[in-house]
């Protein structure tokens, strides 16, 4: 990489450097105390793209890079890798899951490629399981963990076990709202009925799952 790019990267790199060798706060940080603030740090990155606020945006992703530095520089001082070696890596996947793009692979649409990048994943070294959700991280939010159940079960042919029970006006028109209206009313709900709904949803994620496996 040529010109201002390449020079920003690296002055960011040096900064990350420095920081991690003279500031108290950063010398004391490993991946489990870093990783939170990773995570903070992409909700709001996330609330940034929703409100097309390009100032803040581009504020955000700044923050995320530097988590992405910060614990590239944890595995570089355990010689367990580096910033190189982590872009390597992307790089690598990102062709490896995208034939139709490097290879002779055909996919004409969105759906195709989402089914070509899980069966990839499925061929890959550490991957390889009859269980559909065996790498599923279990300590994601409720809604993103169910959200990829979902997903995964679909990629091997299962469908929610009851889909007359969605209400499949909300996918007409503003689906965005009325889907946000709707989780906002469970929540409601859940609060009257003295429930956690991050725990219900886990639960009823969880029954989903243990019928797949069945």
């Amino acid at each position: 990489m040529d010109g201002e790019p390449a020079r920003s990267l690296v002055a960011l790199d040096e900064i990350t450097r420095r920081l991690r060798r003279d500031c108290p706060w950063d010398r004391e940080q490993d991946e489990r105390s870093i990783v939170p603030h990773t995570v903070e740090e992409a909700y709001e990155l996330a609330d940034a793209a929703h409100s097309g606020d390009d100032a803040k945006m581009l504020d955000e992703l700044g923050d995320v890079l530097f988590q992405v530095y910060f614990l590239s520089l944890l595995l570089e001082e355990r010689a367990a890798g580096d910033l190189a070696a982590v872009a390597e890596h992307c790089r690598q996947k990102l062709i490896r899951r995208h034939p139709h793009v490097f290879g002779d692979t055909q996919a004409e649409d969105a759906a195709t490629v989402l089914r070509n990048w899980d069966e990839i994943k499925r061929t890959e070294p550490g991957r390889q399981s009859d269980d559909v959700f065996h790498d599923v991280p279990e300590n994601l939010p409720s809604l993103l963990y169910a959200r990829k159940l979902l997903r995964r079960a679909s990629s091997r042919g299962y469908e929610h076990p009851d889909p007359d029970r969605l209400p499949r006006r909300l996918l007409d028109d503003d689906s965005f709202e009325g889907i946000g209206d709707l989780l906002f009313d469970c929540v409601a709900l859940a609060r009257e009925a003295g429930v956690d709904p991050e725990l219900a949803l886990r639960a009823a994620a969880n029954r989903f799952r243990d019928a797949i496996d069945e």
